[in-house]
């Protein structure tokens, strides 16, 4: 029998976005950690320039989750994909993985920019991003992410 895994969150997203949207991300937040941990808990973190975060779609419910295939944004022009292609909330534990830039940190206030969370996400796991740890060998992909996301960024 498979243990289940029962995890509590590290921390919250402070700041930032308080409104979800499709595209427009940037800008500061702050990955707000568990004031109970020791600051050494980060100690070291501030020599790298990305960070791995897992964090939960919060405002999402458990209705949104699609296990079917679907054309992305519900644009007819992309073609339909299963629900594990997309990186969104409608996947079954409605997580997400972003990889903000690092500016500074200050005790347990982890300053980003390039968090595609919003204000009061709940961050369940983070990292500093190990660039030999990335993909190896050809990153490929269908056109249409590139599409999609052209102004996810601005």
């Amino acid at each position: 029998m498979p243990h289940l895994l029962e995890i509590q969150p590290i921390g919250l997203v402070v700041g930032g976005r308080t409104e979800v949207t499709d595209d427009h991300w940037s800008g500061p937040a702050i990955l707000r950690l568990n004031p109970d941990y020791p600051v050494e808990v980060v100690q070291g973190l501030e020599e790298f320039s990305h960070l791995v975060v897992v964090w939960h779609f919060h405002r999402a419910s458990p209705d949104d989750v699609a296990l079917h295939a679907r054309s992305p944004r519900n644009n007819p022009a992309w073609p339909p994909t299963g629900t594990f292609v997309h990186r969104n909330h409608r996947r079954p534990n409605q997580l997400a993985q972003s990889f903000p830039r690092l500016l500074k940190v200050e005790g347990l206030d982890l300053h980003v920019a390039d968090l595609d969370a919003i204000d009061g996400s709940p961050i369940y796991d983070l990292a500093p991003y190990f660039r030999l740890m990335g993909p190896r060998g050809t990153v490929s992909e269908p056109a249409w992410p590139g599409e999609m996301l052209k102004d996810y960024w601005g």
